[in-house]
């Protein structure tokens, strides 16, 4: 049964210390990479994220790397590998697309299936990479969706592969993860306009810190077979999450918090959240080994955001500009509609809800906040994606009563948000009368 809570904030002052987990998009890499390493490699600060204890699980079933290295899950659960044969991500996108390249190159003949939504997911694009390579792989239900049949037995026909660079960064990332293990290498083309870079760049700076090097000339990636070194990779603390607590210091009068352990070199493209704030009157300080968030009042300017490079920030970034009634432009959003949901059509289904329009005029999306109006209550739907609950999350400092639906789904990223903004001062209440099984 779905989880409902009432948030809500008794004034607009925030305050605190918040330590976040470790990076999703980190930690996921530097799973893989252990488990290709056969031990070489060691993680550091493993996130708690569900999509990471989901990835971890799997590879450690799988006998890949030790237990010691990953937060293990029982067995009999829903997203352990209940049969050798049969692996069940759940709704864990990235473990979906890691999976599926990592499987394709051993010897294992395995079945990669997930709920209902990742059956809806695109994942056709990387698959024909793989079997361009020489992987064996099937379709079991639709074509170019999961499930999909892995049959091991590989053998590299090609090391030259073209791949779309306006498609998911993980498709890539997934590639080049295994390319050092292939034994010709890999020669990897990206056609056209590359969305998401900073991912792609921080797979390969993961890679050179596992001792696996690459060359980077135009549009092309190449990787050559080699062995990984003997190391450790530290995970740092997710700026995606950083980011809610951004828009938290946005919507307040007053601000002032600290984020322990998440610096100014950051791997992750999503620290460009700190830039990205900044239009909001948020400074980013970092210091004592952290960043000093501080709310200053500040007049609104920029008006469009480009989030090719950091799409994962949009639903914040445009929530944060909706409550504010500040009528920006968005665009780097192609890769929205196929996430956990058609973020698209959730945000514009949401913001309805608080009279403002996200209007798509080809590949540009711009608010409408003419008709914006502040209900004294408003039930927020989360489409089963934990960046839905998060992103409109901080609309409880404005909006007297916030009801999140399927409040755990936020476990997927981020299990102890909740915890977290009830340090922070927030209040949080099981439905009266309960809604969806409540409490």
């Amino acid at each position: 049964m779905k989880h409902n809570i009432i948030l809500t904030k008794k004034g607009k002052t925030v305050n605190g210390t918040v330590q976040l987990t470790g990076s999703k998009s980190e930690c996921n890499r530097a799973l893989v990479i252990e488990a290709l390493s056969n031990g070489k490699v060691k993680v550091e600060n493993i996130s708690d994220a569900a999509d990471t204890v989901t990835l971890a699980g799997i590879l450690r079933e799988s006998g890949d790397f030790g237990a010691e290295n990953g937060k293990g899950i029982d067995k009999n659960s829903h997203l352990a590998t209940a049969n050798p044969q049969l692996i069940n991500i759940g709704p864990a996108g990235t473990a979906m697309r890691f999976l599926t390249a990592y499987y394709a190159i051993g010897d294992q003949e395995v079945i990669l299936t997930g709920s209902e939504r990742m059956k809806q997911r695109p994942i056709g694009i990387l698959a024909d990479a793989l079997r361009s390579l020489g992987a064996h792989i099937d379709f079991e239900e639709k074509d170019g969706y999961p499930p999909i049949k892995l049959k091991g037995n590989f053998e590299q026909r090609t090391r030259r592969i073209s791949i779309k660079g306006d498609i998911s960064s993980q498709y890539i990332t997934a590639l080049l993860l295994i390319a050092a293990k292939l034994p010709q290498g890999l020669e990897l083309h990206i056609e056209g306009d590359l969305t998401s870079r900073p991912y792609v760049e921080m797979t390969l700076t993961m890679l050179r810190q596992a001792g696996i090097q690459h060359h980077w000339e135009e549009n092309v990636i190449t990787i050559e077979h080699q062995d990984f070194a003997d190391t450790s990779l530290h995970i740092e603390p997710d700026w995606s999450a950083a980011s809610y607590w951004y828009a938290i210091a946005a919507l307040s009068d007053e601000a002032e918090l600290f984020l322990p352990g998440l610096t100014s070199y950051s791997l992750q493209g999503d620290s460009v959240i700190t830039e990205l704030m900044a239009n909001f009157g948020i400074t980013s300080q970092f210091v004592n080994g952290g960043v000093q968030l501080t709310k200053e009042p500040k007049p609104i300017f920029r008006k469009i955001f480009d989030l090719k490079e950091c799409p994962d920030l949009a639903q914040t970034l445009i929530v944060v500009c909706a409550a504010l009634g500040h009528d920006a432009s968005f665009t780097g959003l192609e890769t929205l509609k196929i996430k956990e949901t058609d973020r698209i059509l959730a945000l514009q289904t949401e913001l309805a809800k608080i009279g403002v329009k996200l209007v798509e005029k080809g590949q540009v999306y711009k608010l409408d906040c003419s008709e914006k109006q502040i209900p004294q209550r408003m039930f927020v739907s989360t489409y089963d994606d934990h960046r839905m609950a998060m992103a409109f999350a901080p609309l409880a400092l404005l909006i007297p009563e916030l009801e999140i639906e399927d409040a755990d789904v936020v476990e997927k990223s981020y299990p102890a948000f909740w915890k977290d903004l009830e340090k922070a001062g927030f209040e949080i209440a099981p439905p009266n009368p309960p809604r969806n099984g409540g409490f």
